[in-house]
């Protein structure tokens, strides 16, 4: 039987798109307490099932498939704006194709203006009825309000008409600085785009013999297999070590490892990675918030993935990638490997030198690059002491000089050191697990 938690959850998802949610309803319509019905609803808002928007509360809304991710529904754009929604208030879960700023003449703004898309324009109330009737939504610059017969029709067709205190060029940045971001959250590749999915995955129940495990280990060749219970929730993992020696009429429940390590689909491919690495776990069960068996992730699935992801282009550039971008690499006349790169803006902090955040990635990139030309495979950094002896400036060319220390068949220890006009700025000791591929 689902717990009060569950059933909230399944009671949030069957409410029509657009629905207004709030803690006390909740609570009384379910029975519960409000602080369940607090904690259902925050895990509602986690799985974007609702959204909370300031001054507007709880609304139910469209989850979003991970390719149109890069797309933004006019709740979000409620909260990136700070705006407060005048009418519309229906609408605010549907997603915007396009946006138009409102910088021209009437009759030129509404050739741009389409059914799906928002028109960001100032106190032209003209044209905020134009812009509803063509199907878009109105986004209202500068804190100015809009006639009752917009707010009218706005609820009338379901469209969003938002004020925002903003002016139009703020307002527009912002937006592209959110799409810009969302573009970058769609290359990351989550364990939902690689695991195997649960009728393809072998698995054990608690009610299994050991004679079961032999079987399936004949059949597929696999040593390490989930447990479920009667209700398909992961309660262990059986692997070829746990039957050793163990009566084929045993039951699972009595050998396997109890409480095992587990990832949901939205978990990242590089956290993953890590689990997996530091554990020395070859495979790890997929499962949805109830704990309920998805499916399963190898360690092989993960390390594939992740050279390939070396290989993909980003939509969207993170710094780590424009720094990367930015190295080059050299050999002195002594045979040294030597990356050198500039200090670009975006490399900086509020003083205008080289930040200690970027000075790491760089130290890591160098340390990743040295390692790859010596022994093929990736490197997850365990451990590093950085020592920014003096600042860098804006526009300075800098040389990072990597040295292998001590490299074995799972570690690896380098220093490494960094240089500005044949001065030392910086040094870093590392040490990393290496991952083979």
């Amino acid at each position: 039987m689902a717990t009060k938690h569950e059933q909230i959850l399944n009671h949030i998802e069957s409410l029509s798109i657009g629905s207004k949610i709030s803690v006390r309803r909740i609570a009384k319509e379910m029975q519960v307490s409000e602080g369940t019905a607090y904690r259902a609803i925050k895990e509602a808002e986690n799985q974007n099932l609702v959204s909370t928007i300031e001054r507007v509360g709880t609304i139910r809304i469209e989850q979003k498939k991970k390719e149109n991710i890069e797309r933004l529904t006019f709740a979000e754009i409620v909260n990136i704006v700070e705006g407060q929604v005048m009418g519309g208030r229906k609408g605010l879960h549907k997603t915007l194709n396009k946006f138009v700023i409102g910088a021209m003449k009437l009759d030129a703004m509404m050739r741009y203006t389409e059914a799906g898309s928002l028109l960001i324009v100032g106190n032209r109330t003209n044209a905020h009825e134009l812009a509803v009737q063509e199907g878009a939504a109105v986004l209202v610059t500068g804190g100015f309000d809009t006639t009752d017969e917009v707010k009218q029709l706005a609820d009338e067709k379901e469209l969003p008409v938002i004020s925002t205190s903003y002016d139009t060029f703020t307002v527009a940045t912002m937006i592209n600085r959110a799409i810009y971001d969302q573009m970058i959250k769609k290359e990351i590749v989550l364990v939902g785009d690689i695991y195997t999915p649960l009728e393809k995955s072998e698995f054990l129940s608690t009610t299994d013999a050991v004679r079961k495990w032999y079987e399936l280990n004949k059949e597929t060749t696999h040593s390490r297999y989930p447990v479920v219970d009667v209700q398909n929730r992961v309660t262990g993992i059986v692997t070829s070590k746990d039957i050793v020696g163990e009566d084929e009429r045993t039951l699972i429940d009595k050998v396997m490892t109890r409480n095992p390590m587990t990832v949901t689909e939205n978990t990242s491919l590089a956290n993953a990675a890590h689990m997996m690495v530091w554990e020395g776990i070859e495979l790890m069960p997929v499962v949805n918030s109830l704990r309920e068996l998805q499916g399963i992730i190898s360690r092989q699935d993960v390390l594939k993935a992740l050279q390939n992801i070396q290989r993909q282009p980003q939509v969207g550039e993170t710094i780590d990638d424009l720094i990367t971008n930015q190295l080059t690499h050299v050999t002195d006349e002594n045979g040294n490997y030597i990356l050198k790169t500039e200090v670009t803006p975006q490399m900086t902090n509020q003083l205008g030198t080289m930040s200690y955040g970027v000075f790491t990635a760089l130290i890591t990139e160098a340390a990743s690059h040295l390692l790859t030309k010596y022994k093929k495979g990736d490197l997850v950094v365990e451990n590093i002491s950085t020592y920014f002896i003096k600042p860098v400036q804006l526009e300075s060319d800098v040389e990072i000089h990597p040295h292998i220390l001590e490299v074995g068949r799972k570690l690896a220890k380098l220093d490494v050191e960094v240089f500005h006009e044949g001065s030392i700025v910086g040094k870093a000791l590392l040490m990393a697990q290496l991952i083979d591929r």
